[in-house]
């Protein structure tokens, strides 16, 4: 994963910005540094993804995203720009378990609650989880990251009779 310089951020209006070509030309900017070509189906994403600032998503809630915008991109156009985005360090992979992934365009370190009930995932600053006894790694490896998903469900209320 190639390191991104952290002043290249995408605001959006609101945000320091003036335009939504602004935005664009940030994001141009944005791709060219993470070593990816500016095609029309990456703009389209992408400027889905970062213009709405920090945020978690999944391959499936962008395509619904994308379809109500009327772009037509296939789910594997989708899953693709999002693995070419995570790969180029632009998104951070969340794995929740087998059959979930969302992508974070928040790409600092920290961890995450997951909320079980809504397929909701909620930031946790890196300062508020020590990972500790972490084994070695296996000879010719090292460890890269640690990540931390602390999985939540809301309480249930029993009443007494």
């Amino acid at each position: 994963m190639r390191t991104l310089n952290p002043s290249l951020t995408l605001r959006g209006p609101g945000q320091g910005q003036a335009s939504g070509a602004c935005v664009l030309r940030d994001l141009r900017e944005r791709l060219r540094v993470a070593g990816l070509r500016p095609t029309r189906q990456r703009l389209s994403l992408g400027w889905l993804i970062f213009a709405k600032g920090h945020r978690h998503l999944s391959a499936e809630a962008l395509f619904e995203e994308a379809s109500r915008s009327r772009l037509q991109v296939s789910l594997a156009t989708v899953y693709n720009t999002l693995n070419q985005f995570t790969e180029a360090g632009l998104l951070r992979e969340i794995a929740v378990d087998g059959t979930r992934t969302y992508f974070d365009t928040n790409i600092a370190e920290h961890h995450h609650f997951f909320i079980e009930d809504e397929g909701r995932v909620i930031d946790i600053p890196a300062s508020a989880v020590e990972v500790s006894d972490v084994p070695p790694a296996p000879e010719g490896f090292e460890v890269a990251r640690v990540d931390v998903v602390v999985r939540l469900r809301r309480k249930t209320l029993i009443e007494n009779t």
